[in-house]
Formats: C-alpha cells, structure tokens, sequence
C-alpha cells in the first residue's frame, strides 16, 4: 500500500461536476494498492495516519497531529501511485492491484480508517475524479510501509 498524505486547509473531489466529498482542513489522502496488500498492512497504515505529527504547533514546528488538531480525511482511490516510469514513456501499472482487489482493498481500508477516524469523506472509487485541494504549507509526504524493492536503473 502506498499513500501519498497533503496537509491541506480544503479539498474536494467532484465526479461529473457533482461534489462526492471534501473536508474544510485536514489530510487528503490519496491511496493506492498493490495485490499482496495485506490486513495488517492496511490496519498500520489507518492507525497511522490521525497520529501523524504533521500540523504545527504554536512555534511551528511539525508536532500536532489531526487527532490534536481536529479537521477530516478525504480519502481518494489513486492506482496511478504504483505506476512505473522506469522504462519507456508509457508509465506501467503491473504493480497495481487489479480493480476487483483493489476495490475490497480500498473498502476495507476505509472501513479501517473511519474506525480511527470519526471524519472520513471518499471520493468515489474507479471514477474519473477531479481533486480539488488547498495545499498547507506545502506539507506533501509518502507514506508506504515499506516492502523492500530493489530499484535498479534501466540502460539507456
């Protein structure tokens, strides 16, 4: 699993112009799955992110965390984080989960977050989404557990 996290003071995601969800300030989230996810990977990821310590404090330095600061989640499905740019200029996406593993993975993991989490608003998985977002800060930061991945550059 692999989650790309923005401090943000808005956000909102819109389908056919319609808003599907948004917060007023807290953590966009954008999440992506890869097929041997596993439970207990998706159970640290959702601990983790409400403790965060992301959000400054009165000196402000980086030691609040939503659960201090209060704000939502808004949770956005995002395959396109696994994409490989490695070789060629067509990104590869074989080490996304395919969309039905991906689905039950993402429905859990909200389950998941939202059992952290009182505030969690989703867009709306496998749609063409349109994210809106007020970046604060800017604070952008990766969050993946961490598998060990030999990353080798291609001959060019």
């Amino acid at each position: 699993m692999r989650c790309v996290v923005q401090r943000v003071t808005r956000a909102a995601v819109r389908v056919g112009g319609e808003v599907v969800g948004e917060i007023d300030g807290g953590l966009l989230v954008l999440a992506a799955f890869a097929p041997d996810d596993t439970a207990d990977e998706l159970a640290w990821t959702a601990r983790k992110l409400p403790d965060l310590r992301i959000f400054g404090d009165d000196a402000g330095l980086m030691n609040r965390s939503l659960r201090d600061v209060g704000g939502g989640i808004l949770l956005v499905s995002q395959f396109t984080l696994y994409g490989d740019l490695r070789r060629g200029l067509r990104p590869s996406f074989t080490g996304s989960a395919p969309p039905e593993a991906a689905r039950r993975l993402y429905d859990d993991f909200a389950g998941l977050l939202r059992a952290q989490w009182p505030r969690v608003a989703e867009g709306r998985f496998g749609a063409a989404m349109a994210v809106e977002l007020v970046n604060d800060g800017p604070v952008t930061l990766i969050l993946d557990r961490g598998r060990t991945v030999e990353r080798t550059a291609p001959a060019c």
